[in-house]
């Protein structure tokens, strides 16, 4: 029972210093994508060799923060409502993913320099299936544009969050208006060619959508 006890004991241990490490790790990186695992370490309470002994390297280590802020936006995700017309669903998505992807940019700068461009897409899985199920509900009712994939228009409005992203860092744009100006660009851009852009300006104002013949 004493054994029982004691490798419990060390599980507990060992989950408690991973949840530190990795928790240390979003912070650290979050304000500085260049942090250093010994920053890291420190910011955890734990020694570089404890930080070794649970991750074999910063990629591993970057890694497990990315994946763990993903996670927590997939539970913001999962609150937004992707009903009704398309084009506000699209508005109310990126209101909230927008804020997610501007509290965790620098932390995407580091997971862009030390993961490979496959590891990030298949931890983006999450939020990319919910805009691909919304751009093909929205080509299937007449308000998408339906000449170009799917994929590609899903990339489009990732592409646009992330740039968003860079122009604050530059100081070109503000966060309160990142929004917007993503909603403004992705609209313009999801359009079917000759259709009216809808409105942005105080809210989206959709034109009702065209009738297929």
């Amino acid at each position: 029972m004493a054994s029982k006890n004691s490798t419990a004991s060390k599980r507990a241990d060992a989950l408690r210093s991973i949840e530190a490490i990795v928790q240390a790790a979003s912070e650290c990186l979050g304000r500085n994508p260049e942090a250093s695992l010994s920053e890291i370490a420190r910011a955890a309470g734990v020694g570089r060799v404890t930080l070794y002994g649970h991750f074999a390297s910063r990629a591993e280590v970057v890694d497990a923060a990315m994946s763990r802020a993903l996670d927590r936006g997939n539970e913001v995700l999962d609150t937004v409502d992707m009903t009704g017309d398309p084009r506000l669903a699209l508005a109310r998505y990126i209101e909230a993913g927008w804020h997610l992807v501007d509290e965790a940019r620098a932390l995407l700068a580091a997971a862009q320099r030390e993961l490979s461009a496959g590891r990030i897409l298949e931890l983006h899985a999450g939020p990319a299936a919910r805009v691909e199920a919304l751009v093909a509900r929205g080509r299937a009712e007449g308000v998408f544009r339906t000449d170009l994939p799917v994929a590609w228009m899903v990339n489009v409005l990732h592409a646009v969050m992330h740039s968003a992203a860079e122009e604050i860092r530059a100081g070109r744009l503000t966060s309160e208006h990142a929004a917007g100006h993503i909603t403004a660009t992705v609209l313009a851009a999801f359009t079917p060619p000759g259709a009216p852009v809808p409105e942005t300006g105080g809210g989206v104002q959709p034109e009702p959508a065209r009738k297929r013949s």
